[in-house]
């Protein structure tokens, strides 16, 4: 394969840095749980790769200014945290250390206050380990994860209840080890945050409810099953440019799969709001990350985020580049132009960045 990742110059508009090449070891509320392993020895015992040519820290290279946020407070935050302790769920928000938890929990108003926006948190589903690897993500993986907590969908609807939301996001890890991809236990999840805590008790009629899937590994009747389980917003993620999907993505993922899943989901369902997102900083060019976004808008996407990679660990992809917040401005009002209903686009921005009011 072609080393297009390390030989590609970086975009005019992102300040890049050498790679290292070591080789050392409407709404209230949503939530998303990724875990991170903790040492090496962990991360052996859960599957990781070894690391390879594009991760490693470079030491030289700080974060500037717009990265960073204050420590996370509020009764709102305080409150889902309790909640998600009691009832052992697991959010992305949480494990993968989202830089954006303390203003989605809190409904707006920055990490260290609350607002009176919409509370986003995104709850992952069908347990804490993928079988995947990406390059990119926190999350512990392994061939053989535990298998999925029969209750789990049951606990959800009861914390989604007792949060007394508006709109939840659903997401999970890829669960290759599984027959249907998972999408059977995400569609009796749907169901029970649909109907059981809101429309049989009558608590919240008027709920939305987005999930945030994997690819299922192209199986497209998978994607028609859970568009029409009764969802409000269909997401998933493209990640990356084209020419980065091998380098970034497990090669069981792929970008014209991602865009078969996104286009199916569309034509599912009558009126389904489809959504994804993009990384930036991992050495994509602006006339790349202009094709994706058509691309993109082909398939009728509606909604696109766009947000800063940060590195994880050492074992995960060395930042290229940061991306200035005029330039992440610049791509908001370009997407605008190209038709996308909305687009977030930020330095901490996430694909379920304050995702109940991007849909409202």
């Amino acid at each position: 394969m072609q080393n297009s990742f390390a030989a590609r110059p970086p975009s005019p508009s992102v300040r890049a840095r050498p790679a290292s090449l070591s080789r050392r070891p409407r709404p209230r509320s949503a939530v998303v749980v990724r875990c991170q392993v903790e040492g090496e020895a962990a991360a052996k015992s859960v599957g990781w790769a070894p690391p390879g040519p594009y991760t490693g820290r470079d030491p030289e290279v700080k974060k500037p200014a717009w990265l960073r946020q204050r420590a996370v407070q509020g009764e709102k935050y305080a409150r889902l945290r309790e909640s998600l302790g009691e009832l052992k769920l697991n959010t992305v928000c949480v494990e993968a250390q989202c830089p954006n938890i303390g203003e989605c929990w809190n409904g707006g108003s920055g990490a260290g206050g609350e607002g009176d926006g919409i509370a986003t948190a995104t709850i992952m589903l069908l347990g804490d380990t993928c079988t995947r690897g990406c390059r990119f993500c926190a999350v512990k993986t392994s061939n053989k994860p535990p298998a999925p907590d029969a209750l789990e969908p049951l606990k959800t609807a009861m914390a989604v209840a007792s949060w007394g939301v508006d709109y939840v996001v659903l997401t999970s890890v890829d669960r290759d080890d599984l027959p249907d991809g998972g999408s059977g236990h995400l569609l009796k999840q749907s169901e029970l945050s649909s109907f059981i805590p809101y429309r049989t008790l009558e608590l919240k009629p008027g709920i939305l409810v987005e999930c945030l899937t994997s690819d299922f590994r192209g199986d497209l009747d998978a994607v028609s099953s859970l568009a029409n389980s009764g969802l409000d917003g269909y997401a998933h993620n493209i990640e990356t440019v084209k020419s980065l999907q091998r380098i970034v993505r497990d090669p069981r993922a792929g970008y014209d799969q991602s865009l078969a899943v996104l286009k199916h989901a569309k034509i599912s369902k009558a009126g389904m709001v489809t959504k994804s997102s993009i990384m930036l900083g991992l050495g994509e060019t602006d006339e790349e990350v202009k094709q994706a976004m058509a691309d993109l808008r082909a398939v009728d996407v509606d909604i696109l985020t766009l947000g800063q990679y940060l590195q994880p660990t050492e074992r995960h992809l060395t930042v290229r580049g940061y991306v200035t917040p005029e330039k992440l401005d610049f791509w908001k009002e370009y997407g605008e132009s190209l038709g996308f209903l909305y687009v977030a686009s930020g330095p901490l921005v996430r694909s379920s960045y304050r995702a109940g009011e991007l849909f409202a």
